[in-house]
């Protein structure tokens, strides 16, 4: 009778401990909507000028091409 006893209260106490051990899923949903507020609240990082004017010889390049593959394929 004491061991069942003995176990009931090893359990209860093993229980009470659980949701000081977890953090309960609420504060790990707060945590997260904090931390992407702050990141909304950051300045974006300016672009690259040199992106858009690579970008802009990239296109450069293409249509020097297609028109000599025009040009190619009308003077055959």
């Amino acid at each position: 009778m004491l061991g069942g006893f003995g176990l009931c209260v090893y359990i209860r106490r093993r229980r009470s401990r659980r949701p000081e051990l977890q953090a309960s899923p609420a504060d790990e949903l707060r945590s997260r909507l904090a931390e992407s507020r702050a990141a909304e609240l950051e300045p974006p990082a300016p672009a690259e000028p040199t992106l858009e004017a690579d970008l802009a010889e990239r296109r450069r390049d293409v249509h020097e091409r297609a028109r000599g593959a025009i040009d190619d394929l009308s003077s055959s």
